[in-house]
């Protein structure tokens, strides 16, 4: 079982290059600054969202952020999956799955009603995996953004 551990202010030097990583990797546009703004709240312990380092806490192999809301729709705490990235040199083993298969568990028991997550459409591995694991498309919904 890949570990998961909660990211804690102390752990911001083994996050944030693999954070900058996933945004390289992803076209996300964000200075250093701006993504320490992003990331210190969700490490000391905001309620809006948590960190999880995958694998060893010293030699961290990716995280995956949650961002939590509330939804009368599914009657109580809802969670987003914000970001989601393991270091490509160990993609394709099963951590991806051992990871989302995991959390929306332990999440639950924490009271979790429901979890989303957002992939690109034409990402169909992505989806398979996520399909694979219950999260289904609500394909009469589209998720749209304002930027403030």
């Amino acid at each position: 079982m890949t570990a998961l551990n909660l990211a804690k202010p102390e752990d911001l030097d083994r996050l944030a290059p693999l954070v900058r990583a996933f945004h390289e990797e992803t076209d996300i546009t964000q200075d250093e600054a701006k993504r320490h703004t992003a990331l210190m709240p969700l490490l000391q312990g905001s309620p809006h969202g948590a960190i999880y380092l995958i694998g060893p806490g010293r030699a961290p192999i990716g995280y995956i952020v949650i961002s939590f809301g509330w939804s009368v729709e599914f009657a109580g705490l809802d969670g987003f999956v914000d970001e989601l990235y393991i270091r490509p040199g160990v993609r394709g083993r099963g951590i991806g799955s051992e990871v989302m298969g995991a959390l929306p568990k332990a999440l639950a028991g924490a009271g979790l009603k429901a979890l989303h997550l957002e992939v690109r459409r034409d990402n169909t591995r992505a989806r398979k995996l996520y399909e694979k694991l219950r999260f289904l498309p609500r394909d009469e919904y589209s998720l749209l953004t304002r930027e403030m």
